[in-house]
């Protein structure tokens, strides 16, 4: 069921974007994939626009900065943020390295780039008339944003002491896992170092990803394909729901999740993830 959400609390995930090399091919194949429907691309902002779910901004699509279209594309998680500067001076102080100072965009808020202890890249968000993703639940929705690394200890004790994340070990398929929340919410998201035996997780560098909500993962899958993406793997069954890893037009990666096929009867995941 859909939800809107007016703001959202300090440390939670609350938006995610990506630069694109060909903006018309990009939304193309998310209208495809999520359904997703699009505002006009602003020249103001370098051509950004934004990702829509009945008529609510769930993502962010932009072309590429000039002279850095042969970079890697990857979908970018921010977290909110009050304060962008004391948020900034808390994560160098906790061993960020920052990537991009912070920079008011407009009225709609301002947002800073660093890079954790682990090499993971993370936005920060500190909102003005622009909160975040205005709508969770619902097929196209950003349904759960995780960090994928190496060092899960070490990037735990570093969100614990910039955001105060609070954190609870579950039994995942992956070597280590654990979900947080922000203080005084449920919302929040995971930190997991990936299983040995998921290659695509093991292959990417430190990193967010984000996993997008569908109505049916195979159906999802068979869109990424005909619409000139690429699957990871097939769709899987896991303990809340059947997950598929994709890429798209850029190699850009990322998650979908849909519901559990009836007949799925492995019971060893007890505790269900809550947002």
């Amino acid at each position: 069921m859909a939800e809107r959400v007016d703001r959202w609390p300090p440390g939670a995930p609350c938006w995610a974007d990506l630069m694109v090399s060909d903006l018309d091919r990009s939304e193309d194949f998310y209208a495809t994939v999520l359904g997703w429907r699009f505002t006009p691309s602003d020249p103001a902002f370098g051509g950004y626009c934004n990702a829509l779910v009945a008529g609510e901004p769930v993502a962010g699509l932009s072309p590429g900065l000039p002279g850095a279209e042969d970079d890697p594309h990857a979908w970018a998680v921010y977290l909110a943020s009050d304060d962008l500067a004391a948020t900034g001076r808390a994560a160098v102080a906790a061993g960020a390295r920052p990537v991009l100072e912070p920079v008011r965009v407009g009225d709609f808020g301002s947002m800073g780039v660093w890079a954790d202890p682990t090499g993971a890249a993370f936005g920060v968000w500190q909102p003005g008339r622009h909160t975040g993703f205005s709508v969770v639940g619902g097929h196209g929705t950003v349904a759960w944003c995780e960090l994928m690394t190496r060092d899960q200890r070490a990037a735990e004790r570093f969100y614990a002491a910039v955001f105060g994340y609070a954190y609870r070990e579950l039994g995942t398929r992956h070597e280590a896992y654990a979900a947080f929340t922000v203080p005084g919410s449920e919302r929040g998201g995971g930190i997991g170092v990936p299983a040995p035996d998921v290659d695509p997780l093991r292959e990417a560098p430190p990193m967010w990803w984000v996993c997008f909500e569908v109505d049916d993962a195979e159906t999802a899958a068979e869109a990424v394909v005909a619409a000139g993406g690429s699957l990871l793997g097939e769709p899987e069954e896991f303990g809340y729901g059947e997950l598929v890893l994709a890429a798209g037009p850029d190699g850009e990666r990322f998650a979908m999740t849909g519901p559990r096929s009836e007949d799925w009867d492995d019971h060893s995941w007890s505790r269900k993830l809550r947002r």
